[in-house]
Parts: C-alpha cells; sequence; structure tokens
C-alpha cells in the first residue's frame, strides 16, 4: 500500500480521483488553501513533510482565455510548479503523476495525436502546458504525464457540460461552435484510469500517455448529445435549437486546435482495456449529476 499526495484536491478530477485512492493506499489531499502552486518554494516543505510515495497533480492553470493576459501566473502554476514537484519526488524517490492537455498540439493534423508526434502549442495555456512537461522530463524523475483533453464532471465548476445545461435552462436558442473536434472526456472515466496505470507505472511504462474517452465529436455535436441526453433524464430545459456556428464567428482571446483527437492506444495496451465511448461518460456524469441535485 502507497502513501499518496493528491494536490487539487477541490477541482473537478480532483474530486473525482479522491473515492479511488483509498485501494491503493493511504492519501492527503490537498488544495490552494494548503498549497499554492504559484509559490513554488511552497512546495518542498510539503513534500518534505507528508514524505509520500506518490504525487498525483491534478491541479493546473485551466482559464485559458485568461491565460492570454496572465501568463507569467499560467506559466508559474503549469510551467514551473511540475517541474519543482518532479525534483522533489526524484529526491524522495516517489513517483510523480501529471495531467496535461490537447493544447500542447497546433490541431492542424487530420489524424489522432500520438504521444510522440511533435508539440506546437498555439495559445499561452498550452505554452504553459508544455513547459510543464519538458521540466518533468528534465528532472529525470519517474514519472507519468497524462495529456487529455475537453474534461468535465460532476464536480468544479465552469466545464462545457454544466454550462450547456446552465444555459439550455435560460434560452431557447444558443450557438455553439462546430468546426473544432475531440473527445469529450468524463471524469469519472479518466480518474478511473490514471488508478489503474498507476500500479503498472515501473522503468519500463514510464512516460507520456494520451488518456480521453474514445470517439470524435465536434463541440456542436456534444452539445445536442448533452440536451438528448438531458431531456431524458428529466433536466429543466428550455433550449429548442442549436445553431451551428464557425470558429471565426465566435471569437476568444486565445486560439484553438481545431483538431483535438489524442490516439489512447499506447494507454489501452498497457491497460489491457479501451477507454469507454464519450457518449457513455456523458450519461453516466449527468446520471450522478442528477442524483446530486435532487440531494
Amino acid at each position: 500500500m502507497k502513501r499518496i499526495l493528491l494536490i487539487g484536491k477541490d477541482g473537478q478530477l480532483g474530486q473525482e480521483l479522491q473515492p479511488f485512492l483509498g485501494s491503493l493506499g493511504s492519501f492527503v489531499a490537498v488544495g490552494r488553501d494548503t498549497l499554492d502552486l504559484s509559490k513554488s518554494q511552497e512546495i518542498g516543505r510539503l513534500i518534505e513533510e507528508i514524505k509520500p510515495e506518490w504525487v498525483i497533480n491534478a491541479a493546473a492553470y485551466t482559464a485559458v482565455d485568461k491565460a492570454e493576459s496572465e501568463p507569467e501566473l499560467a506559466m508559474a502554476i503549469n510551467g514551473i510548479a511540475p517541474g519543482v514537484l518532479a525534483k522533489c519526488c526524484q529526491q524522495l524517490d516517489a513517483t510523480f503523476i501529471h495531467i496535461s492537455t490537447d493544447y500542447v498540439f497546433d490541431g492542424t493534423q487530420s489524424h489522432p495525436y500520438i504521444e510522440t508526434d511533435l508539440t506546437h502549442p498555439i495559445g499561452v495555456y498550452g505554452q504553459s502546458k508544455l513547459a510543464g512537461e519538458i521540466a518533468i522530463q528534465d528532472t529525470q524523475a519517474q514519472f507519468a504525464i497524462l495529456r487529455t483533453a475537453w474534461v468535465y464532471g460532476v464536480g468544479g465548476t465552469g466545464n462545457f457540460v454544466k454550462t450547456m445545461l446552465r444555459l439550455g435552462k435560460e434560452r431557447e436558442e444558443i450557438r455553439v461552435v462546430c468546426d473544432q473536434v475531440g473527445s469529450p472526456t468524463w471524469t469519472g472515466d479518466l480518474a478511473k484510469s490514471i488508478v489503474e496505470l498507476i500500479p503498472r507505472l515501473n522503468s519500463e511504462t514510464y512516460g507520456i500517455y494520451h488518456c480521453t474517452n474514445s470517439g470524435v465529436t465536434s463541440w456542436y455535436d456534444f452539445a445536442i448529445a448533452i440536451f438528448e441526453e438531458a431531456e431524458l433524464l428529466g433536466f429543466p430545459l428550455k433550449i429548442k435549437r442549436v445553431i451551428p456556428i464557425t470558429t471565426p464567428e465566435y471569437p476568444t482571446p486565445a486560439r484553438r486546435p481545431a483538431y483535438s483527437v489524442l490516439s489512447g492506444k499506447k494507454l489501452a495496451n498497457l491497460l489491457g482495456t479501451h477507454a469507454p465511448q464519450w457518449r457513455q461518460g456523458l450519461r453516466r456524469m449527468l446520471q450522478e449529476l442528477k442524483v446530486k441535485q435532487a440531494i
């Protein structure tokens, strides 16, 4: 049984991970009130105090558009802190699990990205996350970096599914981008994959992995699916029309990859199982959210 430190306990992935971690060992879960990753000098003190055998970093600066005007803060949390965490893990002979993103790629491919494809982020958020990946690898620590994409869950705030449910309750018509495609990933499936990966990590399996739900869709089709599944579950909805629009019709401060599909073959081969299809994950998330709202 391992001693585990989970960083980012209050985020949507951190909340999802906690019920799973007891099966692996004892764990300490900390949030921003205990560890502010923008203050890297705090990291060593906490790691030394807890002396974990595994560290899972589920915390990040994830405000993609805001990062364009806060590059120093994004880099401190996403770029510098992961390297400091990895260095501390190396000194303790601990293993470091870090969550990264599809935004390290520019989205110009037309087939799923594999782990060794050339990275080329097109915004500050992606640049900061790539800097974190590089910093981790430069430490020679025992690590696994899991790139994921289009993440949503019952916990946390501001994810696409919750936003669509809120807008669908308030409006009869919404406009959603149709020319960006990816693999929506439920935190429940992501957390399960992380927990299944940990016991399989060793000198031959450390490295970078892609971890998303399977299947491909656009934000527009994802929105349609959210409303279809939510209606079946009895969520209150006012929405009557979802209008597809192009990226230029919905300008944002940060550019986003048009193609964000990550190949999960490497991870599937290691785990011996394929990731669930994205719509299955959506259905289970909405079922859990419905139960939580009824409490």
